[in-house]
């Protein structure tokens, strides 16, 4: 047995990979609570930008320190964006605390690259969830064929590779078969999923459609969707679906003005309002999330203004906002006009404090209303009150619905009336049966 302590930093797609890299250990792994506790600790690193870099770093170090006086270290793995994006002879030099480096390509032989520490019997297994009971995600595509000039994902990560439909489908049905009730669809960019394959355009329609025939999984909710890839064609396929993938449209416009659009590369330039007016025009009850980036190289008081004007009137139900960071390697990192980052802050708040009152707007038109929340966790300090999501709750990224219950479990689709609401979140009372 191998008592493996994870940490996996960044998006959801390291997530899926850490999970990958556990179901090849099989039935030798045990989950271990604390790096103390472990005979491995792997740690999945994110260098998207520099203060995620800074994340990873930090968190080896730690690792580290506190393990300075165990009476038996555990082997420390590392391996994800960091090593992919500064090579792994460069850290290895920098950082002699780990003691295994993996690239991005030695993952799919994580395994055997621990044959010289512990006996790792061969495992058949594709994959080993750590997202509790009721969900999990899945990855349907590597890499990215955009070139943002702000964006350090290809260097990284390569070009864009799309998992063939099938292995996604029998990777779907798998996961139905484990207990999961709902699959986050992640990528890069979900729209551009296929054209590596041959898809031209809306390659992301006949992945759902395996998806919906293959399995019979509650909801189905697609994230991370490029505004010039939401097209009619799909949004009315989703509106088909019926209900079952999840009227949840994740599009990153990260600015509102054509001029900071332009300069950042961007596949969609043009006015950001016309995709949200064809979204709203198709699913007219959608949930809109999207993500900005403030104080991008060259951006005035005027073009910050044109994006706070666009919170306003697109009513988002979700919003991301990150101050911009000049990544070595990119475009942006020499261009001129780089915004003081108190600047960038005080942008960054504003349009916060504005999204703040958008949200609970919309959290508190479901007071008194039924709705199905999928049960996450119970809460450990409240017997009876649990952590849980409904459709336009996206896991790890928007607020939460609490549930007060005396039968629900963790993984639990319940229908519950909302009794209140706060900035994210909503109060719940489970509907049960005597």
């Amino acid at each position: 047995m191998i008592r493996v302590h994870t940490i996996s930093l960044g998006c959801p797609k390291n997530r899926v990979d850490t999970e990958c890299m556990l179901g090849q250990l099989g039935a030798a792994y045990v989950s271990a609570g604390t790096p103390e506790e472990a005979d491995l600790v792997l740690i999945n690193t994110c260098a998207f930008i520099q203060p995620a870099v800074e994340e990873s770093v930090q968190t080896i170090l730690q690792i580290a320190h506190d393990l300075r006086h165990s009476s038996q270290r555990p082997l420390m793995a590392v391996t994800g964006c960091l090593p992919a994006r500064y090579g792994v002879n460069e850290l290895a030099r920098e950082l002699p605390e780990v003691d295994l480096w993996l690239s991005l390509e030695d993952q799919d032989g994580f395994a055997q690259s621990l044959s010289e520490h512990f006996n790792v019997p061969p495992s058949g297994q594709r994959r080993l969830v750590t997202t509790g009971p009721g969900f999990a995600y899945l990855k349907i595509s590597e890499g990215c064929e955009h070139r943002c000039a702000f964006c350090t994902i290809p260097t990284i990560r390569g070009p864009l590779r799309s998992i063939p439909r099938q292995e996604l489908a029998d990777e779907a049905s798998r996961l139905e078969e484990h207990g999961v009730r709902e699959l986050c669809l992640v990528a890069q960019d979900l729209t551009a999923y296929g054209r590596d394959l041959g898809w031209k355009k809306n390659g992301l329609i006949p992945l759902l459609d395996s998806l919906l025939q293959s399995t019979g999984v509650e909801w189905i909710r697609p994230m991370y969707m490029y505004p010039s890839g939401v097209t009619r064609e799909l949004l009315r396929f989703i509106h088909q679906s019926g209900g079952r993938i999840l009227p949840y449209i994740d599009v990153p416009l990260q600015h509102a003005h054509p001029d900071i659009l332009r300069t950042m590369g961007r596949p969609f330039v043009g006015d950001p309002r016309r995709v949200v007016d064809r979204i709203r025009s198709e699913l007219p009850h959608a949930c809109l999330r999207t993500s900005l980036i403030v104080g991008y190289p060259g951006e005035t008081d005027q073009h910050f203004r044109s994006m706070l004007a666009l919170v306003r009137e697109a009513k988002f139900w979700h919003l991301g906002v990150f101050c911009f960071s000049p990544e070595e390697g990119t475009v942006a990192h020499g261009l001129p006009g780089q915004v003081p980052e108190e600047i960038k802050e005080q942008r960054r708040e504003e349009l916060m404090q504005v999204q703040a009152e958008i949200s609970k707007e919309a959290m508190s038109q479901w007071v008194d209303q039924r709705i199905q929340v999928l049960v996450d966790a119970p809460e450990p300090e409240w017997p009876g009150l649990f952590r849980g999501r409904t459709w336009f709750q996206a896991p790890e990224v928007d607020g939460i619905s609490y549930v007060s219950s005396l039968q629900a479990r963790a993984g639990d689709m319940v229908w519950a009336e909302v009794v209140d609401s706060m900035t994210y979140d909503l109060s719940t009372l489970a509907l049960e049966e005597d």
